[in-house]
């Protein structure tokens, strides 16, 4: 069935575990609601205890897998080691590792202090190091897929957006490298990047956007939808069809990439 934000993919993932990062609500969510309706076990992860509770309750209606939650500060390293042991202590073993994390702060350049470059490191970036380290003896023993996902900014920087063309582009950096190193032990690695998407985080860089420049929201989206080909913004289920494809047995052959998932509104090749 296809349609403006209504596109199904039926793609198994019965037998597999996948462990969601920032899975809470946004892109995270949207993920796990697909992996889930797959029949994946699926461990979910945010510092938000009481919407990781509000998830699992919903995912686990009509999913054949079983859905579980641990709460996790994803900046601090102690928390990312004991998420991944007790996954593995929970469903036996990592399949699938989806890593994600909220944006960091907009802001220009001259704004930006040395703890605000920190925490953007430790959040959008240092976290993916750490949950790859953590799960990759894991993935090794049978192989497996990391989806790392990132924002468009990986082929076009976003004005306002400093800190994140910084550490995003480093997710993609990574991402390469370890498609290389891991290659041997059939893990698969790819980057995901989100442009426009109706999230609460596109909502809330729309409002800082509209503010600055004095005028409303819904004039500021209408403003972005105008540099979309497609003329709208992306709806979380068609992102998560992306990733779904990328993290299931239909691919075998595809890693070391970047997709931009952006309705055509990169214009970089």
């Amino acid at each position: 069935m296809f349609g403006k934000g209504g596109v199904f993919l039926n793609i198994s993932f019965e037998g597999k575990t996948a462990l969601i990062l920032a899975s809470s609500q946004g892109l995270g969510r949207a993920i796990a609601e697909k992996l889930a309706q797959g029949g994946a076990n699926i461990m979910l992860a945010s510092r938000n205890e009481g919407k990781l509770k509000e998830v699992k309750v919903s995912l686990e209606n009509g999913s054949a897998g079983k859905i579980e939650y641990a709460a996790c500060d994803i900046t601090k390293p102690e928390e990312i080691k004991q998420l991944v042991e007790q996954t593995v202590s929970t469903f036996g073993t990592i399949d699938i590792l989806i890593n994600n994390a909220g944006g960091p702060p907009a802001g220009l350049f001259e704004e930006m202090t040395d703890d605000d470059w920190q925490k953007a490191f430790e959040l959008n970036l240092f976290s993916y190091i750490r949950a790859i380290r953590e799960a990759l003896p894991h993935l090794k023993k049978q192989g497996g897929k990391i989806i790392n996902i990132a924002s468009s900014s990986i082929k076009e920087p976003i004005a306002g957006l400093i800190l994140s063309n910084t550490f995003r582009t480093g997710i993609v950096g990574l991402s390469k490298t370890l498609a290389e190193e891991f290659a041997p032990y059939d893990i698969l690695v790819n980057t995901v990047a989100p442009g426009r998407i109706a999230t609460e985080r596109v909502r809330h860089l729309d409002e800082v956007n509209a503010k600055k420049q004095g005028i409303s929201v819904e004039q500021q989206e209408e403003r972005m939808k105008k540099k979309i080909p497609l003329g709208r913004y992306g709806n979380p289920e068609e992102f998560a069809n992306v990733v779904a494809f990328l993290a299931s047995g239909a691919n075998t052959y595809v890693t070391g990439s970047s997709f931009l998932v952006d309705g055509g509104m990169v214009r970089s090749i």
